[in-house]
C-alpha cells in the first residue's frame, strides 16, 4: 500500500465535492479495478464516485502495487493497495465496490461483508443462480448488523427512465396496451478481441444475454412494473469464430436472445437483444398507451445502460436536465447516490442482492426453456 496526497481531479465534473472531500460525514469508497489506462471503472464509476455529493474516492486497488499507484495517481485517490483483500480490511474504506470479471466477485464481496464494509458490485452478480445465491444470503445476513449492498443496474437510473417513469404515472399516454424492445451491442461478433476472450467460457456467466439481456429486461420491468410471465429464445448466430490468436474455435453462447410476455397489467410485450446494426439508434424502447406512445431511444457501443437515452412523447422530445459527468458515467452515479441515501438515511433506494439474485434466476430458468414471473424485491 501507498499513500498519495489528494489533487485537483481530472474531470471538469468535481462540484462541491471538492471542497469537502475531508469531510468526516463522507462516505469513502474503495474501488476494486481501477486502471489508469482504461476500461469501464475508468470510464465510469471514477467519475461516478467523484461527481457525487457525499463521497470520495479514497482508494483504489488492482492486481499490481504500480499499476495501483498509477491508478491513484490519475483519479485522485488517497490509498492504492496491489491487494484487494487488503484494501477490503482496510479502516479508512467504508464501501467497496467491485469492478473487475464476474468470477472474481464472490471472492470480494464476500470478504467486504465480513469485513463489515457496505458493498457494491458490477452486475452480474455472479456466475451463476449458486454463486449469486451465496452473495446474496451473505447480504442478508450482514444487513442485520447494518450493511447495506447495491448492484449495479444502473439502467434504472437514466434520467430519461426516471422522467419516462413519472410520466407514465401521470396518465401521459393512457393505460398502456404493448411494449416493444431492440437492445443491441457490439458485443459477441465473429472476431473475439482478447478483452471479450472469457466471455467465450459459459462458465464465466457473462455474455450478451447475461449481461445486456439482463439490463434489457430489468429495464422493462423498471418502467412498466412487474412481468407476470416471459420466456425467452436464444439463438447462437456465429457458430464458429475467430479467436485473438488467429485460431478458430466453436462458439457455445448466445449472441441473440428474444424475449416475448406479458406485464401483470396484461399488456404483452417483445424484446430483441443482438448484436450491433447499421442503423440510427442501436436502443428504442417504444410504450404504447391508450392516449400516444412514449419511447426511450439513444444507447451505444457499450449498451443503452451506458449510454445517453433520449425520451420522447407522441413525437416530442421530452427535456431532461443536463449532466457534468461523462454519459458512461451518468447512470452509475444513481446507483451510487441510491446506496449512499441508504446507508445516511436508512431508504431502501438501491436494488440489492436479491434483487439481483431475483434476475440471475429469471434469466437462468428462462435459457432452460421455462416461462417465468419477474417481480424483484424493492
Amino acid at each position: 500500500m501507498k499513500v498519495f496526497p489528494t489533487y485537483q481531479q481530472q474531470y471538469s465534473i468535481r462540484t462541491s465535492l471538492s471542497e469537502h472531500s475531508q469531510m468526516s460525514n463522507h462516505l469513502r469508497i474503495g474501488l476494486i479495478g481501477a486502471s489508469a489506462k482504461g476500461g469501464w471503472a475508468r470510464e465510469s464509476h471514477v467519475p461516478a464516485i467523484q461527481g457525487t455529493e457525499g463521497l470520495v474516492l479514497e482508494a483504489v486497488a488492482t492486481s499490481h502495487q504500480a499499476s495501483a499507484d498509477d491508478a491513484a495517481h490519475a483519479f485522485g485517490a488517497r490509498l492504492a493497495f496491489g491487494d484487494a483483500l487488503a484494501m477490503v480490511r482496510s479502516p479508512d474504506v467504508d464501501v467497496v465496490a467491485v469492478s473487475v470479471r464476474v468470477p472474481l466477485h464472490r471472492g470480494l464481496v464476500m470478504a467486504a461483508l465480513d469485513a463489515g464494509k457496505h458493498v457494491l458490485s458490477e452486475w452480474p452478480l455472479g456466475t451463476d443462480v449458486a454463486d449469486a445465491t451465496i452473495m446474496a444470503d451473505a447480504a442478508n445476513d450482514a444487513a442485520r448488523g447494518g450493511r447495506r449492498v447495491a448492484i449495479g443496474l444502473q439502467a434504472r437510473f437514466a434520467p430519461a427512465v426516471q422522467a419516462a417513469r413519472e410520466q407514465l404515472a401521470a396518465g401521459r399516454i393512457g393505460r398502456v396496451v404493448s411494449a416493444r424492445v431492440v437492445s443491441t451491442t457490439i458485443a459477441l461478433n465473429p472476431n473475439v478481441v482478447d478483452e471479450a476472450a472469457y466471455m467465450e467460457d459459459p462458465a464465466s456467466g457473462v455474455n450478451v444475454y447475461t449481461i445486456h439481456g439482463g439490463h434489457t429486461f430489468d429495464l422493462v420491468e423498471a418502467l412498466l412494473g412487474p412481468i407476470a410471465e416471459a420466456r425467452a429464445q436464444l439463438s447462437t448466430l456465429y457458430p464458429v469464430v475467430t479467436m485473438p490468436d488467429g485460431s478458430q474455435a466453436r462458439r457455445e453462447v448466445a449472441e441473440h436472445a428474444l424475449f416475448t410476455g406479458r406485464l401483470a397489467s396484461g399488456a404483452p410485450f417483445g424484446i430483441e437483444v443482438a448484436g450491433a446494426r447499421e442503423r440510427e439508434w442501436p436502443f428504442i424502447f417504444e410504450v404504447t398507451g391508450t392516449k400516444g406512445t412514449m419511447v426511450l431511444r439513444g444507447g451505444g457501443p457499450r449498451g443503452f445502460q451506458a449510454s445517453r437515452l433520449a425520451l420522447y412523447v407522441d413525437d416530442d422530445e421530452f427535456a431532461l436536465p443536463p449532466s457534468v459527468l461523462p454519459v458512461s458515467a451518468v447512470n452509475v452515479a444513481g446507483v451510487y447516490a441510491a446506496l449512499r441515501d441508504d446507508i445516511l438515511d436508512g431508504t431502501h433506494r438501491a436494488p440489492p442482492f436479491d434483487h439481483a439474485l431475483s434476475l440471475t434466476r429469471a434469466l437462468s430458468d428462462m435459457a432452460q426453456g421455462h416461462t417465468v414471473g419477474y417481480a424483484p424485491p424493492r
